[in-house]
């Protein structure tokens, strides 16, 4: 078995693309191969800002020898009277490159058998390499000199080896030998000896190309570097990745500024530092220092110009920060709610002061649907939008929320206000956190149940392209809140309400809702599509209005997963069912016990008055304890009895069932 390695080196790769390139050429290869009847054990891919690398192992030298029956045209036409090939059989033979005398009948048919040679690997590699490197996709791909290819970053040197010979190929006009480069400030020709040795050959050249080994040296000089002057580094997953993608050698080196701008909200700092200039914050006692490491792509020891260049770079952004600060505490956070009348939430949708007296209103209504107490709540509602008119928002619009609750406690807000202001925005993405007081998850839904409306009722609802306001992000932050705080509140209602605070004239008001709820339902059977099955999800939803209690339907949704499990279910299932289409869509009446002339229909009928539990674990049990029962009475009973009275009664006996079955799940919908 043979192994192949390939390196494209180009000019420095943006960070987010690295992953993505990596992911897409594993996979381009694997095709490659797969497709070409190529075996192999394994594919690994590297990465640094300069280069993108795929190693092969356990690679089959060539395609497996293939003997092919090929079916040619009907024997009487092939052959004539006196077995002797026609134009039309000769010209099967010719075109297959075969020997007229290897050709045989089967069936009526002419048939021959080849022996398709495989093609050696290294040739399909060769062929191919350049095709499966430009097939990358990405954000702002560029051409550059004379060429017509487009890639992420000019391509400047390639490494090609199978085995331990070099394997020419040639990807946009750069053609390969066995020579990479080192680091940058370190060495331009670096020949790579051995596939085996690719990793430590660059070591040696202080290029570090496994990603994964990068993400753990920057942890672990992080922390060494923290550790040495008294301090703690909190690393969060994202920075280290992203740090990782922009460095081949990273060393730390720990800046300072001055102290006063430890007077700026906290979150400005750490934004500035970590999201804005990729530096790791330093703490002590869980207090945030004026210091910060910046993981340097350096070899040397002389820092002083680098310290002294990031510190200038962050300390622009903090003197920033600080005066915006200053200016925004002059007055109350609240005294600068009159100032979002300047503020257009959305066309035809009022200002950000009328989306604020909307989310008041929804507040009030959700705080007395869930009984508690409004007046924390509704002065949340009142500031959570208040900040947007501030300069450090303006400046750091990613710190809304967070400013905002800052500058509350500052006004000598109460700290429950104060942190449901901040917490009105949560959950901020897919796995985020979620709102911990009532007043950021009772502000926070009405807000996005606004949002939610104004977009729908704009004609704007999402489609795969596009999501206006963060649509999508909105409706599952809603969902989720609900959830997992049991907040007993109708999102149906809530829909209907927000529709009518709305300044735009709601047209098909009836078809807009159903519209909006149906989204609603489709995002929250994407939420759990990761735990059950879609057929359950689709039993749970199905003839109910599930956003009207959603701890009601998670509850049935965590039973009917478990009924299906059960060694009983199937046959459950099959009697359910056979009610189910039977009834259908049929009106049912009451059930007169005097028509009930079968033993079987009687027990039934006992069987149904036994089913009365309003717990649904319960109503459950008793609905398979009828089982038997409802098997007994489709053997010994015919519905459709000639006297229209009793097979009136018939059916009104199995649609009682049904309604039972139905104030669990719609069991149609599960598969069997």
């Amino acid at each position: 078995m043979s192994k192949y390695l390939l390196e494209i080196g180009t000019e420095e790769l943006p960070h987010k693309f690295i992953p993505s390139a990596q992911e897409q050429l594993k996979k381009g290869f694997e095709k490659l191969l797969n497709d070409n009847q190529i075996t192999f054990e394994s594919i690994k891919t590297y990465a640094t800002p300069r280069r993108l690398a795929v190693k092969i192992e356990g690679l089959a030298l060539k395609q497996e020898d293939v003997e092919k029956i090929l079916k040619g045209p009907i024997a009487n036409i092939a052959f004539d009277e006196n077995k002797k090939l026609t134009p039309a059989g000769l010209g099967f033979a010719k075109k297959n490159n075969i020997e007229p005398e290897s050709l045989y009948v089967q069936d009526n048919y002419v048939f021959a058998k080849v022996e398709q040679k495989g093609k050696m690997t290294k040739d399909i590699l060769s062929e191919n390499i350049e095709s499966v490197v430009l097939k990358l996709q990405g954000s702002h791909f560029m051409r550059w000199a004379d060429l017509d290819v487009k890639f992420q970053r000019p391509i400047r040197w390639i490494v090609s080896i199978l085995d331990s010979e070099e394997l020419p190929v040639e990807v946009a006009g750069v053609k390969s030998s066995r020579f990479s480069r080192g680091h940058r400030f370190k060495s331009d020709k670096v020949e790579i000896t051995s596939i085996d040795d690719y990793i430590s050959i660059l070591r040696q050249n202080n290029v570090y190309a496994c990603p994964q080994e990068r993400k753990d040296m920057i942890v672990k000089l992080a922390k060494e570097a923290a550790y040495e002057i008294g301090a703690e580094v909190v690393l969060d997953e994202d920075l280290v990745d992203e740090v990782s993608n922009l460095t081949e050698f990273p060393v730390p080196a720990v800046c300072s500024f001055d102290e006063k701008y430890l007077n700026i909200p906290e979150k400005v700092n750490v934004t500035v530092m970590a999201t804005h200039q990729r530096y790791f914050p330093l703490y002590k006692n869980g207090k945030l220092l004026n210091k910060f490491i910046t993981m340097t792509n350096y070899i040397g020891n002389e820092f002083d110009n680098i310290k002294a260049g990031n510190e200038r770079v962050v300390v622009a952004r903090l003197e920033d920060g600080l005066f915006f600060f200053e200016q925004d505490t002059k007055t109350p956070l609240v005294l600068k709610e009159d100032d979002l009348k300047g503020v257009t939430f959305q066309k035809g949708m009022g200002t950000m002061f009328d989306k604020t007296k909307r989310i008041e209103k929804l507040s009030k209504h959700i705080a007395d649907e869930i009984g508690v107490e409004a007046s924390d709540i509704l002065r949340t509602a009142k500031l959570c939008k208040c900040d947007l008119v501030t300069k450090l928002v303006f400046e750091f619009t990613e710190l809304q929320g967070f400013i905002g609750g800052d500058y509350a406690r500052i006004s000598g807000e109460k700290e429950n206000v104060a942190k449901g202001i901040t917490e009105h925005y949560f959950p901020l993405g897919t796995d985020s956190e979620l709102a911990s007081s009532i007043e950021g998850q009772v502000v926070g839904i009405a807000d996005k149940i606004d949002t939610v409306c104004a977009v729908f009722l704009d004609g704007r609802k999402p489609t795969g392209s596009a999501d206006p306001l963060g649509v999508r992000r909105a409706v599952l932050g809603i969902l989720k809140t609900v959830i997992a705080n049991s907040l007993k509140i109708n999102i149906s209602d809530l829909i209907r309400l927000s529709l009518t605070l709305l300044p735009k004239k709601v047209e098909n008001e009836e078809s807009l809702i159903e519209d909006i709820n149906d989204f609603f339902t489709q995002r929250l059977i994407i939420l759990y599509s990761g735990e059950y099955s879609y057929d359950v999800l689709e039993a749970c939803v199905s003839g109910k209005n599930v956003l009207s209690d959603l701890s009601d339907f998670v509850q049935r949704l965590e039973l009917v997963n478990k009924m299906v499990k059960s060694a009983d279910y199937d046959k459950f299932h099959e009697a359910a069912n056979r009610i189910i289409r039977i009834i259908k869509d049929s009106e049912v009446g009451t059930v007169d016990e005097k028509l009930l002339k079968e033993d079987a229909e009687k027990r039934l009928y006992n069987a149904y008055l036994e089913v009365k539990s309003d717990k649904y674990d319960e109503l459950a049990s008793e609905l398979m304890s009828t089982t038997a029962d409802v098997e007994r009475f489709f053997a010994d009973v015919l519905v459709m009895d000639k006297d229209e009275a009793v097979r009136t009664n018939r059916i009104n006996l199995l649609g009682k069932i049904k309604e039972k079955f139905e104030r669990i799940a719609d069991f149609s919908k599960i598969v069997r």
